[in-house]
């Protein structure tokens, strides 16, 4: 999508990259449980995302936050668009600036979803572990992906 600009977030987006987060995970992870409320989400992209990645942002024609990544040491801790921006190639767009700052990127994604999956996998990632249930938050399990230049 030519009309959406892609930059380099600042603190300011910290709540707004948090409702995304939250809009877009109860669209395409419904299965998951909400374990923290809006304000632990903003807190937490404040204090941790912010202070520890890069974000980059997709912008619509209104300035609007459409969709981010968060990235840093060689993992994508992040990459969520709003539902009605999903697969319009900006997911790849953002992804592209974490490809061109790491040589290898690595990632988790729920075994569940299947359409970040298949988006991954045409980026160039590939799965290097499965893991069970326990091993995260959700108690959901997760696929570790890796992507090398």
């Amino acid at each position: 999508m030519s009309n959406i600009i892609i930059e380099l977030a600042t603190a300011a987006n910290a709540s707004e990259c948090a409702m995304v987060l939250r809009i877009s995970r109860k669209h395409s992870l419904p299965y998951l449980p909400d374990l923290h409320t809006s304000e632990e989400d903003v807190d937490f992209f404040r204090n941790r995302v912010f202070t520890k990645d890069t974000v980059v942002v997709a912008l619509d024609r209104q300035r609007k936050i459409v969709g981010f990544i968060a990235f840093g040491e060689g993992w994508v801790n992040h990459l969520y668009l709003l539902p009605d921006f999903q697969r319009l190639g900006i997911g790849g767009r953002l992804l592209e600036k974490a490809k061109q700052e790491w040589p290898t990127l690595r990632l988790w994604t729920f075994a569940r979803n299947i359409s970040a999956l298949r988006f991954y996998e045409k980026q160039g990632f590939y799965a290097v572990k499965h893991t069970e249930s326990a091993e995260n938050e959700e108690r959901e399990p997760d696929i570790l992906l890796r992507w090398d230049r």
